[in-house]
């Protein structure tokens, strides 16, 4: 089976929570005494019913405002398909923690409350979702058991959000009405909107299409470790371990190792149940050459014909993470790209970007916690990368502070110069 990873986004209280919580109880991957700890505690707090977020609010603070801080990951599988859910957080203050939680998402799921309809919040996640790459958005109006069902107010909300998204270069958009307190059209089809002729939530998830999502064109392989067993058996043995993120090896195609320009043919693929004819993302493989060159970590494995632009000069859009110092021009880094630590310095700030109204603000000199900016940065070394859009594997990277070791941004590339 494949996997399905996604994310949720939304405005407090729209829901996302109790539809994760939702999707786990209606689909029978939760622990008896774990309905019976979330049947405690809402008897506790006096709710009505079952109160489902609990499933994936686990931090107290989140329990006791009843907001979602944390991205909490959960994980289920029907017979069709395994799932990998990030339920991030609404709060604009957390903005740094939906990047995360979406960054590696096959699916964004936007919540939308029924009554409210489409706020800015949900145009900023839906933004955000884009900016990502994320490549199948689903817009889940909720709470529809609270306006009668009403069509209507549906429409309504279809209309408003397709209108925006028409903005946002959205390559697939599916709109559900649910009600993920009552189950309506999460798992199941609803009886009560007769006049929804699409499916539930479920077999959305299940049946949508992602491995065509994947950049199975350019290959790219950085190397990530170089296995030499010590053992007199294995003496010959010179492997290298790896993801793929993008294109498919095979047995006998050439390749090329950067940054040196060597080139070679592949003599294997190996897994740890063996060889295999091919390998493609996101697996895991190791790498054997027919030739013995010097190949070490941080070096990218392609095709003599598609090579990934090497460049010290990246121009990206960042989402700075760091709540102590913000991020100044001239602001000295180690950069992290796929295999690869460099050091890098921040070159320039052409603006810095108002996810809520798109507005850029070019006057920015600096940006803060959970901003969101272009810049141009200089490494000390060529990056072996591709634009984001094209790969969001080796078009995204990591800013780490040289005296904290801590992750204070993370960028995706619009562009590398030449």
């Amino acid at each position: 089976m494949d996997i399905l990873r996604f994310a949720t986004a939304g405005s407090v209280d729209d829901g996302k929570s109790t539809l994760i919580g939702r999707l786990l109880y209606d689909t029978k991957t939760v622990f008896s005494d774990q309905i019976d700890a979330v049947e405690r505690v809402s008897r506790e707090h006096g709710d009505e019913h079952v109160n489902l977020a609990l499933l994936t609010d686990g931090l107290r603070a989140e329990r006791e405002q009843g907001i979602t801080i944390d991205v909490a990951y959960r994980y289920f599988a029907t017979p069709k398909r395994k799932f990998i859910i990030a339920d991030t957080p609404g709060h604009v203050q957390y903005t740094r923690n939906m990047v995360t939680g979406a960054s590696t998402a096959d699916l964004a799921l936007v919540l939308v409350d029924a009554r409210k309809g489409v706020l800015e919040q949900s145009r900023r996640h839906a933004f955000l979702a884009t900016l990502l790459q994320v490549p199948h958005i689903v817009l889940c109006v909720n709470k529809m058991d609270l306006v009668d069902y009403s069509q209507e107010v549906y429409d309504a909300i279809h209309a408003d959000f397709t209108a925006f998204a028409a903005k946002l270069r959205v390559p697939d958009l599916t709109i559900i009405p649910m009600s993920a307190l009552a189950g309506d059209n999460v798992v199941t089809r609803s009886t009560n909107m007769p006049w929804y002729e699409g499916g539930s939530l479920l077999h959305h998830l299940e049946s949508v299409h992602v491995a065509s999502d994947r950049n199975l064109i350019d290959v790219r392989f950085p190397v990530q470790y170089v296995i030499r067993p010590q053992s007199d058996d294995w003496h010959d043995y010179r492997g290298y371990a790896g993801q793929v993120a993008g294109g498919v090896l095979r047995k006998g195609d050439e390749v090329m190792v950067l940054p040196s320009g060597f080139t070679s043919r592949i003599k294997s693929v190996e897994t740890a149940d063996g060889e295999v004819d091919e390998a493609f993302p996101p697996m895991s493989v190791t790498v054997r050459l027919e030739d013995d060159i010097d190949v070490s970590r941080g070096d990218m494995i392609c095709r003599p014909t598609n090579m990934p632009s090497a460049s010290q000069d990246i121009d990206a859009m960042i989402c700075w993470m760091d709540e102590s110092a913000p991020l100044r021009v001239g602001a000295k880094y180690h950069i992290k790209h796929t295999t690869r630590t460099a050091r890098t310095i921040v070159k320039g700030l052409s603006y810095r970007l108002d996810v809520n109204t798109l507005h850029r603000d070019e006057e920015a000199q600096t940006l803060g916690l959970n901003d969101i900016g272009r810049i141009q940065l200089r490494t000390t070394q060529p990056l072996m990368c591709d634009a984001y859009s094209r790969n969001r594997t080796t078009g995204g990277f990591i800013l780490v502070d040289e005296a904290t070791n801590r992750t204070v941004a993370a960028g995706m590339i619009t562009e590398p110069a030449l």
